[in-house]
């Protein structure tokens, strides 16, 4: 029998909770008639906020989805950036300081176009972005875009 972590024991953390609180607000918004939300403000809000090193991470994926992605809608995800196409979230960045974990996640869902084959990868981790690392990440947007 495995043996269960504490956080698992007792259910979802702290953090997982936050971030299911977030979603349920960006729902109750974008539910809203004549919400006056701007979405893509919100983003650039949740980007600000964040320390030091996911800011500059989040701010050059921010960067490189506006150059390569402009057709993209900007919004937030369970409190993290998102982007969307035709109201689907198709990638986002899960900053390392969410989840109190030692990398950040560029994550893309299902809508994205990354089909490769029978197995794709759909996340990867980021701790710092190099030239080279920026360049990856573009074509991996424009790729997903389809």
């Amino acid at each position: 029998m495995n043996a269960k972590r504490d956080d698992e024991a007792e259910g979802f953390t702290a953090e997982e909770k936050a971030a299911m609180k977030e979603r349920a607000a960006e729902v109750r918004t974008s539910k809203r008639s004549g919400a006056s939300g701007d979405p893509a403000k919100e983003l650039l809000d949740k980007i600000a906020e964040l320390p030091d090193d996911d800011r500059a991470v989040a701010e050059k994926v921010h960067a490189l989805v506006v150059e390569h992605a402009p057709t993209l809608t900007h919004r937030t995800w369970y409190g993290m950036p998102a982007y969307a196409k035709d109201g689907k979230v198709l990638l986002f960045l899960q900053p390392s300081s969410k989840f109190k974990v030692r990398y950040s996640t560029l994550g893309f869902n299902d809508v994205a176009a990354l089909d490769d084959g029978h197995v794709w990868p759909t996340s990867f981790a980021i701790t710092t972005l190099t030239a080279d690392d920026e360049q990856r990440i573009a074509e991996l947007i424009v790729r997903a875009v389809g």
